[in-house]
């Protein structure tokens, strides 16, 4: 039988894993702008490959389509909102870029109901779905924080601050899995609109930065197969384990 601390473990591990994302930035001595276009392409299609096949398809699968609808909506008017804030604070100017801000804001609030997801997943008893769960979330966390530690890398933070603020966005993961699983009468009819909102933030995230950003500094061509091949490894992941 599962227990709290196993749950708790889990999920930590997941939050670490978005560290893992730093590790290639281990290799590379000179940030190619070239190759970090083409990275972020690729992380792009993962994260969406992620919000569609993995959140959004469980959310319908665990509640009504109009509370999935309306958590993604929310989650994309949440990102809208959140980038007009850091636009008028001029955070823009640290060190920090206004994209690793934005980036670790919206991680961090979608790491919410990620944590619900691996509480809940357990507390319904099946073991293996509950894994499975984790370990999805744990495996794209890692190209989230490769996203992260890009643009912090490129303005001059080390690679130090760079897994901090990767790791960071992933903490209420731990944090909220252990509740949820405790008090998964509560989270449950929640789960569907959550990780729709989930799902909708990093859609929108993709679309109106990551993207952009990558189109930037690679051709239309690059940052296309970066897309494409992020969604397509992140789907062949998920049909692999069963999710």
């Amino acid at each position: 039988m599962i227990t709290t601390w196993q749950v708790f473990l889990v999920a930590v591990v997941t939050a670490l894993a978005t560290g893992v994302g730093v590790l290639p930035l281990i290799f590379i001595k000179r940030t190619d702008d070239r190759w970090r276009g083409i990275a972020a392409a690729t992380a792009s299609g993962m994260m969406l490959s992620a919000s569609v096949f993995a959140l959004a398809d469980k959310a319908l699968r665990r509640g009504d389509a109009l509370d999935v609808i309306a958590g993604m909506l929310a989650g994309a008017a949440f990102f809208a909102w959140t980038a007009k804030l850091v636009a008028r604070a001029e955070l823009a100017g640290r060190a920090e870029s206004r994209q690793a801000i934005l980036l670790v804001l919206t991680l961090f609030i979608h790491s919410i109901p990620e944590g619900a997801a691996i509480g809940v997943g357990y507390a319904t008893g099946e073991v293996k779905f509950g894994w499975l769960l984790a370990l999805a979330i744990a495996v794209h966390n890692i190209p989230e924080g490769t996203a992260v530690a890009l643009p912090l890398r490129a303005s001059g933070a080390s690679l130090a601050r760079c897994a901090f603020y990767a790791v960071l966005t992933s903490v209420p993961q731990p944090v909220v899995a252990v509740p949820a699983f405790l008090l998964v009468s509560i989270f449950q009819p929640l789960l569907a609109a959550s990780l729709g909102f989930a799902g909708g933030a990093m859609i929108f995230l993709v679309v109106s930065e990551l993207l952009p950003a990558s189109l930037e500094v690679c051709t239309a061509n690059e940052a296309a197969w970066g897309v494409t091949l992020g969604l397509v490894a992140m789907l062949g992941f998920i049909a692999a384990i069963g999710l």
